[in-house]
């Protein structure tokens, strides 16, 4: 683990004004890594996608409450989602009355081709830095993400993540 350089403490507000900054950086990556997959699917239909491929097949209502969207709602969405091949509806094992919403291939492969970019972009700015800079930056990260608590479960796709 690396340490930080002497001098002064870094103030709670220069500290919050700059992970604001670095939120935007890599909100501007998510974007880019997005545009593609946009011209296939919506982003809320690219949540969904995301949503599945985290946590594997889920019944409709158990989708439409992690999406924060009424039902019907998101019956319609699973409608195209089925038309365009991106995920299919199946009878959940042991019960017949049960239907779960999982990937198809198609729909995995669009997942995995838009976090491959997002990776590549983010390992190409990261190659812009000083090894140790990637070090402390790595330390700094996974301090931030501990006091953060962790993403909760769902909460990244509704950024597309």
């Amino acid at each position: 683990m690396t340490t930080r350089p002497e001098g002064p403490p870094v103030g709670l507000d220069r500290a919050a004004d700059v992970t604001l900054h670095a939120s935007r950086a890599l909100l501007a990556v998510i974007a880019r890594s997005l545009n593609e997959a946009l011209d296939e699917v919506s982003l809320p239909q690219y949540r969904v996608l995301v949503l599945l491929a985290t946590e594997g097949p889920l019944r409709s209502g158990v989708v439409a409450e992690r999406m924060g969207i009424h039902p019907s709602t998101f019956t319609r969405n699973a409608d195209r989602l089925v038309a365009g091949g991106w995920v299919q509806r199946i009878d959940e094992p042991g019960t017949r009355l049960t239907v779960l919403i999982e990937l198809t291939d198609a729909g995995r492969d669009l997942v995995d081709r838009v976090t491959a970019r997002r990776r590549e972009e983010i390992a190409a700015i990261l190659a812009g830095m000083a090894d140790d800079e990637r070090a402390t930056l790595a330390d700094a990260l996974e301090a931030f993400t501990r006091a953060a608590g962790g993403p909760a479960p769902g909460e990244l796709s509704a950024l597309g993540m």
